[in-house]
């Protein structure tokens, strides 16, 4: 997806360079066969199109030590993409529209680093452990929904 999805120019340039308020906090639910994880959404603007998505209902898939799932949201790549990232970092794969949510190494991860395949948005951060996802298996249902 090209970078221009994620850019709106809705204010002049004067108008952008005033302090904007910050973003009132929001979370989620996301709920993956037996498990429920909470997480804080992060003020960029992938968060924000997820936000307007939601509820988003998928089916899981496993990859290593992560799990993710389809959704309708389409966005670029921010600049703050990163490829490597910590547990509890929730990314927004923006090549194949996917939320990716790891919790330990991946199959092209060295040593213990968590290594995504591209790197991704990452749009928020898991409130609860993200280890408790080892036990979804790949076609369990998924949902995210706002808390």
């Amino acid at each position: 997806m090209p970078t221009n999805l994620i850019r709106q120019r809705t204010k002049s340039a004067p108008e952008s360079r005033q302090k904007r308020e910050p973003a009132p906090a929001r979370q989620v639910l996301i709920v993956a066969g037996r498990v429920t994880l909470r997480a804080q959404l992060l003020d960029t603007p992938t968060a924000a199109r997820i936000w307007e998505a939601l509820p988003i209902y998928s089916s899981a898939e496993t990859w290593g030590q992560s799990v993710h799932f389809e959704t309708p949201v389409e966005t670029g790549r921010e600049r703050t993409a990163r490829a490597t990232v910590t547990a509890g970092d929730i990314a927004f794969w923006g090549e194949d529209d996917r939320i990716l949510i790891a919790y330990g190494p991946t199959p092209i991860s060295k040593g213990t680093a968590i290594r995504l395949p591209r790197p991704c948005n990452i749009w928020a951060k898991a409130i609860d452990d993200v280890t408790l996802l080892k036990t979804v298996t790949p076609g369990e249902k998924v949902s995210v929904a706002a808390a």
